[in-house]
This record gives C-alpha cells, sequence and structure tokens, in this order.
C-alpha cells in the first residue's frame, strides 16, 4: 500500500463531524439557511464547500478562519459541510474538495475562485471583489444585483411568473416524457391552503428555476377546471402537490410548505437528476492524487491491454464503471481507469500486480484503506461490491 499511502496525504486526528464551530468567524451554512444568508443577502460571500476527511479542506481551516477574522464586517465568509449537505454542493456542480465559490453581485452566477490558498490570498480576493462590486453600483452596472432583489420582493406581491400553468390540454406534451423534474401543484381557487401557499410556490419557482437552470419545474392546475387531470391523478383535497419524472410514477410531495422547503426538495430532486461523474484514465499520478484526495473514496479499475480485448471489449468494461458511476453519483465518489501494466506500481501496491484482468479496487485515502473487487467485474458484482 505504500504507493496509495505516499500519493495521498490525509490527517486522521480531526473530527468528522465538521471542521468549523460557532466559535469561528466562518459562519456555517447548510441548505435550510443558505439561501437566506448568502442568496438574499445584500454583501460579497466567499463560501467554502468541503468534506471534514479532506486533507486539503484541513490545511486550509486556518487559513479560512484567519480571513474570516480579518474580513469580519466587511465580506461574509461562509462554509458548507458539502459531504453532509450534498444537495447543496449537488447544486452547485461540486466535484471534489475544496471548492470556494464567490457569491457578488448576481447571487445566480457564483464565480470560482481559483486563487492561492493562504489567508492572505484569499483576503486579497475578496477585497478585489468587493471593489469590482462596488464600482459596479457607482457606475448603475449592478444589473445582476439589483434585478434580483426585484424579483423577490415583487414575489412576495404575488408574482407567479415563473410558475407554469398547466390544462388538461397542455399537459401531457409538457410533463410526460419530459427530461426535466416537474413539482405540480393541484390547486382551487376557492381554498384558504392554496391561497397560503401561492407565494410561497411563486417565491420557489423564481428561485428554483435559476439554481437549476430550468432542470426543475414548479407548475399549477386549477383543478376545478381541468377535471381530467384531477380524475386521473385521483386529487382528492388542495393543494396537492405531485412529482414527475421521466419513466416513474408521479410521487406525492409530503414535505413542508414553505418556499425554503420547497426549494430544498428541489435541488435535491436537481441533485438526484445530475450527470454522473467523469471517467478519468490514470495518464499521471497527479490524476491519481488528485482525485483520491479530494473524494471520500475512488474506486479504481485495471483494464486487460486493449490489445487482448480488442475496442469493443474495453468499451464494454468502461460502460460498465460508466453505469456504476451513475448509480452511486450521489456519493461524490471518484472514478479512474487504467490498462494493464501502464501503472505497474500503483497495481503492485494493491496485490493485482500481473494477473486477474479486469480487476477493481475501492480506496479510502483517508483511513489509507483499500478494498479489492472479489465478484465479477459486472453491473451486478460490481453493484455487490460498492454496497
Amino acid at each position: 500500500l505504500l504507493f496509495v499511502v505516499g500519493t495521498v496525504s490525509c490527517t486522521l486526528f480531526l473530527a468528522v463531524n465538521g471542521l468549523y464551530s460557532a466559535s469561528d468567524d466562518v459562519i456555517e451554512l447548510t441548505p435550510t439557511n443558505f439561501n437566506k444568508e448568502v442568496i438574499q443577502s445584500d454583501s460579497l460571500w466567499l463560501v467554502e464547500f468541503y468534506a471534514p476527511w479532506c486533507g486539503h479542506c484541513q490545511r486550509l481551516t486556518p487559513e479560512w478562519k484567519k480571513a474570516a477574522t480579518a474580513l469580519k464586517g466587511v465580506v461574509k465568509v461562509g462554509a458548507v459541510d458539502a459531504d453532509k449537505h450534498q444537495s447543496l454542493g449537488g447544486q452547485y456542480g461540486v466535484r471534489g474538495f475544496p471548492t470556494i465559490k464567490i457569491f457578488g453581485a448576481n447571487k445566480n452566477k457564483a464565480e470560482d475562485y481559483q486563487g492561492g490558498r493562504t489567508s492572505d490570498a484569499i483576503v486579497d480576493a475578496a477585497l478585489s471583489a468587493l471593489r469590482t462590486l462596488v464600482k459596479e453600483r457607482l457606475s448603475g452596472r449592478s444589473g445582476g444585483y439589483s434585478s434580483g432583489k426585484q424579483v423577490f420582493e415583487g414575489i412576495g406581491g404575488g408574482d407567479k411568473k415563473d410558475v407554469i400553468e398547466l390544462t388538461d390540454d397542455s399537459f401531457d406534451k409538457n410533463v410526460i416524457n419530459s427530461d426535466d423534474v416537474w413539482m405540480v401543484e393541484f390547486y382551487a381557487p376557492w381554498c384558504g391552503h392554496c391561497k397560503n401557499l401561492e407565494p410561497e410556490w411563486a417565491a420557489a419557482a423564481t428561485e428554483v428555476k435559476e439554481q437549476t437552470k430550468g432542470k426543475v419545474k414548479l407548475a399549477a392546475v386549477d383543478a376545478t377546471v381541468n377535471q381530467m387531470l384531477a380524475s386521473r391523478y385521483g386529487i382528492r383535497g388542495f393543494p396537492t402537490i405531485k412529482i414527475f419524472q421521466k419513466g416513474e410514477d408521479p410521487v406525492d410531495y409530503d414535505g413542508g410548505r414553505t418556499r425554503s422547503d420547497i426549494i430544498a426538495r428541489a435541488l435535491d430532486l436537481f441533485s438526484d437528476n445530475a450527470p454522473p461523474p467523469e471517467l478519468l484514465e490514470i495518464i499521471s499520478e497527479d490524476v491519481l492524487k488528485s482525485t483520491c484526495d479530494a473524494h471520500q473514496l475512488c474506486i479504481i479499475s485495471v483494464l486487460p491491454h486493449i490489445l487482448d480485448t480488442g475496442a469493443s471489449g474495453r468499451n464494454s468494461y468502461l460502460d460498465v464503471m460508466l453505469k456504476m458511476a451513475e448509480k452511486y453519483k450521489k456519493k461524490m465518489w471518484g472514478w479512474l481507469w487504467t490498462e494493464a501494466g501502464a501503472q505497474s506500481d500503483l497495481e503492485s501496491s494493491l496485490g493485482i500486480g500481473g494477473f486477474g484482468y479486469p480487476a477493481m479496487a475501492a480506496i479510502n485515502a483517508r483511513k489509507m484503506k483499500f478494498a479489492l473487487l472479489k465478484g465479477s467485474f459486472s453491473e451486478q458484482g460490481i453493484n455487490e461490491f460498492l454496497r
């Protein structure tokens, strides 16, 4: 295992239930408070998406705290445990740790921070972003910031522009077989609970449209007018909310009725339907190191030489891996492959060395442990192994 240990730096003494506490100046962010704290805020935010087991995150922690203290009252500095809150990480396309995003004038268009990992570099980047934001306001070019705010305030007054009205005639062509996820409210105009829900549903519709780039849609059906739909889906009370996904039977939404509850569920649905992680070939030690250091587990396949299987054989093995990456995408694992003999040090450190292809290993760099696939290199065999 020396090769694997040597490529991945991890410390084991830190608690795995978060790297920050209430005594820090770093603000802990969760799906419950993220919208209110960050998206609806006038402030500039720097947000770190981290995992407690990630070595790079542990090394960044003291620098992030120092930067937060230095920027207190000037720029907000937050952190999301994206291992615990995977829907929030998925929403912002977080694929590795730590990922740092800058939420500036337009909160719906976060920028990736690519700078250094020292407190000095972080503070410099924050002040530079703040200067840009202030200059934009001064010149009246703060379109993203002010328009976002007005949209939200307008919704409070009943602006339903992002709620899609569906009817008996339009429902099937819009919803059934759509690649998007639909959350559909069946309502009656005279229903008091429906009236209470209306501003929350409208606010959530705008937020969800922005955050998922239209991949999750919020709609409404007047069930007193569109009685065919109400009958088809067995609507007995109002409001009833159903979730429609391609190829699946509709399911009832039974969560809370506030905009934050609705948004949280929509973002979970979005992450469920997000694309699978990339399957990378190990063409260098850097690919192996960066993937295994940034993910809780990295799944590595060693495939037979292409001369032994032909292109079609190689592709069939890669297809199996891609299917498994899709199945387990919410786990945020790293997925790698190499050809037999191409990474002989890695093979010998895993005890594969020279025979038994295709082979698969799951490596937990934090615990410096690995396990080898004992069953067949098939969807069923790999699924049993990963479970």
